[in-house]
């Protein structure tokens, strides 16, 4: 990659949060992965992350428990700085609004963001396909958010195919409040039996669901997880129950979790479960799912 001269600028990235629609684990890989099928949707509950030029890669976060050791962005920015060559930096300031380890992949958007937006701002000349090459170094879900919106992920998460978009729908969330530390998407991994994979038959369902243009219901939904978090996070159980218990119809395991979601196709009826859980002091969000990717405000200074 080269770098290319011009004028300075500010770029404004929303980094958004996931939902694995379905996460099927068909089985493990000779390198230690495990080979997966996951339709993954993005939705628009994002974090916020301004870029400004600098002489040096500087980050700021003011977010509870975020650690910059701790987080791929660093990382984004180191290799994306080595494999380039470029000698500037940037100040990079980031808002979260994605939970911290919930499962809604906000630190691999994230460092999505930092790949998009430094190799906007240092002018830098990609081939085709670069990016999602140094995205999957990082990480197995990092090259989906290159893309945002609906897409099938292959391999151990970073084969990506961009699917026909979901039909606009909305999403309530709950965080709940259970101990939980970097490394838990690993040890779940290593706590799926052989009885716990699956064929990706549900994706590929899934998959012509959407290509046919059809309601997604709580039925086309799963989440290999599912069958092993209940007993990973204390009183996950209890959470969900108050979901349900809330008017939930359908509630999900976000990714690895221990987020939950819910699936609606009425803003009304998302509105009044998102306002018990609220009443009830929960850490709650209301989002919704994301049809086109508008992501990035750039700003000539």
């Amino acid at each position: 990659m080269a770098g290319v001269k011009g004028k300075t600028e500010m770029l404004t990235v929303m980094a958004p949060a996931k939902l694995n629609l379905t996460l099927e684990v068909l089985d493990r890989r000779n390198d230690g992965f495990h080979e997966i099928r996951s339709v993954v949707q993005t939705i628009d509950l994002c974090d916020r992350i301004v870029f400004r030029p600098g002489d040096r890669i500087t980050f700021k976060c003011h977010a509870p428990g975020w650690l910059l050791e701790e987080s791929l962005v660093s990382r984004a920015a180191a290799l994306l700085k080595d494999v380039s060559g470029h000698t500037e930096g940037a100040s990079i300031d980031i808002s979260k609004k994605i939970p911290l380890l919930s499962g809604l992949g906000g630190d691999s958007s994230d460092a999505a963001a930092i790949l998009i937006a430094l190799s906007r701002l240092w002018k830098l000349a990609c081939p085709p396909g670069e990016l999602a090459r140094l995205a999957s170094q990082l990480g197995s879900d990092v090259a989906f958010f290159l893309f945002g919106g609906t897409a099938l992920m292959q391999g151990r998460g970073e084969v990506v195919s961009p699917l026909p978009p979901l039909p606009g729908m909305w999403v309530v969330l709950l965080v709940p409040d259970v101990p939980r530390s970097a490394g838990k998407t690993g040890r779940l991994y290593d706590s799926l039996k052989k009885e716990h994979y699956s064929d990706g038959q549900a994706t590929e369902d899934l998959v012509a669901l959407l290509t046919r243009g059809g309601d997604v219901m709580a039925e086309n939904l799963c989440n290999a997880f599912e069958c092993v978090a209940y007993d990973s996070f204390e009183g996950l159980g209890g959470y969900r129950q108050r979901f349900l218990e809330a008017g939930a119809g359908g509630v999900h395991l976000a990714g690895s979790g221990p987020a939950l979601f819910s699936l609606f196709r009425d803003k009304a009826e998302a509105e009044k479960v998102y306002a018990s859980l609220k009443k009830q002091k929960l850490e709650a969000y209301l989002a919704e799912t994301m049809t086109t990717d508008k992501r990035m405000e750039q700003v000539t200074e």
